[in-house]
């Protein structure tokens, strides 16, 4: 795991709760958040496609925080036993409508963003002229056992 996104010298534990990653990033950094986004989510047990969903998700909130929220914003990630969480705030103007998104039209050129965001699991907004922060909360399916696969 980057060092950047460590808090501590060891791996997410399913057991345990992991500490939170925390990181500040801008547009420059959109590219290596989402790579390691994705080694986070994948050590902390995500597996496609909620992996992937997750992952684009969060890429599309910090695409939000940098394009509406002044340029730059800060990421959270945390895992608990059984959640992965994943916070994006911003100082931006805030939000007209948070909850819950429209499906955009097939021909707008943007507006996607949170409407992607809030199918990969719950999402909570607060926003006001000081800003705007997002949590988005993912369960955790434990791996399959042998015991699983012979069930189906």
């Amino acid at each position: 795991m980057p060092e950047h996104l460590r808090r501590s010298g060891r791996r997410p534990n399913p057991q345990d709760d992991s500490p939170p990653s925390v990181r500040n990033f801008a547009l420059e950094d959109l590219h290596t958040l989402r790579h390691d986004v994705t080694r986070f989510a994948r050590a902390s047990g995500l597996t496609d496609p909620v992996l992937y969903r997750f992952v684009l998700a969060v890429h599309e909130l910090a695409t939000n925080a940098v394009r509406h929220g002044g340029g730059h914003g800060r990421l959270e990630l945390r895992r608990t036993r059984n959640q992965l969480y994943c916070q994006v705030s911003d100082h931006g103007p805030g939000l007209p409508q948070i909850q819950p998104r429209p499906r955009p039209p097939a021909d707008a050129l943007s507006g996607r963003g949170l409407w992607l965001a809030q199918h990969a699991g719950k999402l909570a907004c607060t926003s006001d002229d000081h800003g705007t922060v997002v949590t988005l909360t993912c369960t955790i399916s434990p791996p399959a056992t042998a015991d699983d696969i012979q069930a189906d």
